[in-house]
């Protein structure tokens, strides 16, 4: 299988370390893995400020770069979840949103990944963003009826001597949300205030999910209040050791 890898934008200036475990794990787990020169952001935040017609020439460039391949793996949620649902509403006979997976729907989904190398004896809370409950199903809502599921949690279970948790509001939302942080600054430090207390009622030294944005945004919240808890994204455990 041969798989383009894309690194958005925040992930690139921010989180470089984010986009290695990425590529190290792929490569350990024998994909054809190559990252395309020359990409550029995907246009979600241009879209989600109101101006979806004007993000086309980056939809387009995204299509021409990831187009030849099988599959398009994003360390993101959010970007991810954007060129999926998004992409074929800008773009006419957009190919690349059939083939784009968010990391860890493409390790549990995709590769059916059974077993993992690395070791982290810690333990950790895993924070769903919303994007991946919603739209990409990486778990599923608390109000779903039957047994619930979270292709996070099955991931960092094959890592060895950890400890992995959730909070008590499994599915709620940090208060981060893109361009609500900027609109709503207030209503979102007191989301993501709540948020943090739940994470760290679950004694967690950790806390983990596949978007760096919504732990962007509960550090934040952490360093400003002195909590002492400590983030990491999901494939950075996943990838431990290699």
């Amino acid at each position: 299988m041969k798989v383009g890898l894309f690194i958005p934008c925040y992930v690139d200036a921010l989180y470089p370390q984010v986009g290695m475990a990425t590529y190290k794990l792929l490569h350990y787990l024998g994909v054809d893995v190559t990252y395309p020169h020359g990409q550029t952001c995907c246009g979600q935040p241009m879209a989600n400020a109101g101006f979806e017609r004007m993000s086309r020439p980056l939809v387009e460039k995204f299509e021409r770069n990831f187009k030849d391949f099988d599959a398009v793996v994003i360390p993101s949620v959010s970007c991810a979840a954007f060129v999926r649902f998004n992409y074929p509403k800008i773009l006419e006979n957009c190919k690349v949103s059939k083939t784009t997976y968010e990391i860890v729907e493409f390790l549990h989904d995709v590769l059916k990944v059974k077993s993992l190398p690395g070791k982290f004896p810690h333990v950790v809370s895993v924070h769903n963003s919303c994007h991946g409950v919603r739209e990409l199903g990486l778990s599923s809502p608390t109000e779903l009826q039957g047994p619930r599921f979270n292709k996070i949690v099955d991931l960092l279970n094959m890592v060895s001597g950890i400890t992995v948790k959730e909070p008590a509001r499994q599915d709620e939302c940090c208060g981060f949300g893109g361009m609500f942080a900027v609109e709503e600054p207030d209503v979102c430090k007191r989301m993501g205030e709540d948020k943090l207390a739940d994470h760290m009622s679950t004694g967690a030294e950790y806390i983990t999910g596949s978007d760096c944005s919504c732990l962007m945004h509960l550090q934040g919240i952490a360093k400003k209040e002195h909590k002492n808890i400590k983030f990491k994204h999901v494939v950075e455990i996943l990838a431990a050791g290699l």
